[in-house]
């Protein structure tokens, strides 16, 4: 007999009126029965992405709720600054493997619980990895990463005739927390909008121009990365390359961005501001993650009993003056970049004097995009040609002449199909160019 129909135990008790009874919230095709319980404990594999703050909430949720297959990834090391909210660590695990020490305390605290640890990246494993899972879970703090994991589940539905066959579909439920503001999600990839659908949800990263940081400062900012950026290198007592762990290293950034500020008479610039601009840093509050976590958990229960609808589909929270929270339904796009069956369409006003350098540029730039380092090829005549890449070097000292030519110098003709190759995708993008004047007034 399973731990889940052991008479003996009453600690799951509190799930059994859930699942094995109907009520008015239930899901149209849900079916009372102790099997879903068994389920839960014994077949269901979750895996969890990331074991920081979210992810640490997120294991003790799953595995209290009884999931007792888990696996978590993560390719960090815990430091000294997690400890305040990453509550499975302690002091002794400074310098060990989030994932690892994660699986390790809720397998010891929780008994009969599974959690299996990756200490490693995302993209080390294939489809035949991330195919294993019912639901995936996410508490990432990388808009890259939750694109890769986005698109990777993308790329495992299986469509017959066009028609997708939904046995293919694995959820996704993504939460996110930045200071006392949060959202979670819940995407059913190929029947519900994706993370690429609502990309401009998350703006580009911040970036300073050089002119500014070093001229006309006027935010702590400037004065940090001017630091950071210019006195650096040219100046540190240490002559070897900034690391954002220590202490010394951030305590000279610190002197140094206040002397310029002084300078410049700008106000606001604190120590823990230069450790946010230094190493990157996305504010954290445990009690938000706490209730991010408790939803996403939820709708994980949700998506593998079918006891209630689940969340359609974003959800927003907001605890800065009392609490807010909103929920909408987050629209599938036609042409979205990762999910649509038919190549994203770019309109080109004037391709005779559209450059590659130019394509690239809105590649990286605009928020439809967002991509970090593009990598073109197209098919000429039938032969396949690659346009632009940079990750290999001998390809790119080839390629680079390449970036001041226009679009038809290149040979790319209306409706043409550009495959770009991405890192915050697994998978190839397809491009198709659409010119807006004809061929004779290009000629």
């Amino acid at each position: 007999m399973g731990d889940s129909q052991d008479p003996l135990n009453k600690r799951w008790d509190h799930l059994r009126k859930i699942l094995e009874r109907p009520g008015p919230f239930c899901h149209p095709e849900f079916e009372p029965s102790p099997e879903i319980l068994d389920f839960i404990m014994t077949g269901c594999k979750i895996l969890v992405i990331g074991a920081g703050g979210l992810g640490c909430e997120l294991l003790k949720d799953l595995a209290l709720m009884g999931f007792k297959q888990i696996h978590v990834i993560d390719m960090d090391i815990i430091e000294l600054s997690n400890l305040n909210r990453q509550f499975l660590f302690r002091h002794k695990d400074i310098g060990s493997s989030k994932a690892e020490v994660a699986a390790a305390f809720i397998n010891k605290r929780i008994a009969g619980c599974q959690v299996t640890p990756h200490f490693c990246k995302i993209q080390d494993y294939d489809e035949s990895f991330y195919r294993q899972f019912h639901i995936i879970v996410c508490g990432l703090d990388s808009i890259v990463a939750r694109r890769w994991i986005n698109g990777m589940l993308i790329s495992l539905l299986n469509y017959e005739d066009g028609v997708l066959d939904q046995s293919s579909v694995i959820p996704i439920v993504d939460g996110g927390t930045e200071g006392f503001k949060g959202n979670a999600r819940v995407i059913l990839p190929g029947l519900s909008a994706c993370i690429d659908c609502t990309l401009d949800l998350y703006p580009p990263q911040i970036t300073y121009p050089l002119c500014t940081i070093a001229n006309t400062p006027r935010l702590p900012e400037h004065c940090i990365e001017y630091v950071k950026v210019i006195q650096w290198p040219k100046e540190n007592p240490w002559g070897i390359q900034l690391d954002g762990d220590d202490p010394q290293h951030i305590g000279w950034i610190y002197e140094k961005s206040m002397e310029r500020a002084l300078q410049f008479n700008i106000t606001g610039l604190t120590y823990r501001l230069v450790q946010g601009v230094v190493k990157h840093i996305i504010p954290a509050v445990a009690s938000t993650n706490a209730v991010i976590a408790a939803v996403c958990a939820t709708e994980v229960f949700k998506l593998a009993t079918s006891c209630c609808i689940p969340m359609n589909n974003y959800m927003v929270f907001n605890d800065v003056d009392g609490i807010y929270t909103y929920t909408y339904e987050a629209e599938k796009k036609d042409n979205c970049l990762a999910c649509s069956q038919v190549p994203y369409t770019i309109p080109i006003k004037d391709p005779a004097k559209y450059k590659l350098k130019d394509l690239i540029e809105l590649l990286c730039e605009s928020a439809s995009f967002q991509m970090k380092n593009p990598g073109l090829t197209t098919v000429i005549d039938g032969k396949n040609k690659t346009l632009y890449m940079s990750t290999i070097k001998s390809i790119e000292e080839k390629t680079k002449e390449n970036l001041s030519k226009s679009l038809v110098d290149l040979g790319l003709r209306d409706n043409s199909e550009v495959m770009v190759a991405d890192l915050t995708s697994p998978s190839t993008m397809v491009l198709k160019l659409k010119y807006l004047v004809s061929d004779v007034e290009m000629e």
